[in-house]
C-alpha cells in the first residue's frame, strides 16, 4: 500500500479552516446556583425546616426547657397524618417535661407553623454536650529570672529534645499557678 504524503504546513492550516468541527463540550452550571431559587421558594412556601429548630432550640423553648432535653428529629406524617417532633430528655426530667409538652407543642408550632407538630415524643437518655462558649484566658505574668534559673537547673540533666521543652513548659506552667 502506497504511503500518502504528509500535508505542508500551508495545506494543514487551509484544511482545517475548511473542515467544521464539533463545539467544545461545556460542563454543567453549579448545582446550587439551579437549586437556590427553588430552595427560597420552597422555604417561603413550608417554612423553616427541622435544622433551624435544633440551632434555635433554646430561644423556642427558653432556657430551662432547653437545658434539659434537645431535639432529635421531625417526623411528618404519612398521607397526610399528625407530625411528631422527638425530644430527648436528660433522665428523671421527663416527668416535668412530659407535663409542659403542650407548652413545648405551642411554642415549636409557633416557630415552625400553624399546626406544625401535632404530637410529642419523649425519649429518656443523656444529652449531647453542645460546646459552651470558651471563657477568655487569663494570661499569667511571666516567671521571674530567678524561678526560671531554679527550673532551668532542676532540668540541667535530662536530654535536650521535646521532652525537656514539654517539660519546662509544665513546669513554668505550674509555678505561675503558684503566685
Amino acid at each position: 500500500m502506497p504511503r500518502r504524503p504528509l500535508p505542508t504546513a500551508q495545506e494543514a492550516l487551509r484544511i482545517l479552516a475548511a473542515k467544521r468541527t464539533r463545539p467544545q463540550r461545556r460542563p454543567p452550571p453549579p448545582a446550587g446556583r439551579g437549586l437556590s431559587r427553588m430552595i427560597r421558594e420552597l422555604d417561603a412556601k413550608f417554612g423553616q425546616g427541622s435544622g433551624a429548630l435544633t440551632a434555635r432550640w433554646r430561644e423556642v423553648v427558653g432556657p430551662e426547657i432547653a437545658r434539659r432535653t434537645e431535639p432529635v428529629k421531625l417526623v411528618k406524617g404519612r398521607n397526610g397524618g399528625p407530625s411528631s417532633l422527638e425530644i430527648r430528655v436528660a433522665g428523671p426530667s421527663a416527668a416535668i417535661i412530659q407535663h409542659q409538652a403542650h407548652e413545648i407543642l405551642a411554642r415549636v408550632n409557633l416557630f415552625l407553623g400553624a399546626e406544625a407538630v401535632q404530637k410529642l415524643r419523649i425519649v429518656q437518655g443523656p444529652l449531647r454536650q453542645l460546646a459552651a462558649p470558651a471563657a477568655p484566658a487569663r494570661r499569667l505574668p511571666p516567671l521571674d529570672a530567678a524561678e526560671e534559673a531554679r527550673l532551668a537547673d532542676g532540668l540541667a540533666q535530662a536530654p535536650e529534645g521535646k521532652l525537656k521543652a514539654a517539660l519546662l513548659a509544665l513546669g513554668r506552667g505550674v509555678l505561675r499557678q503558684r503566685r
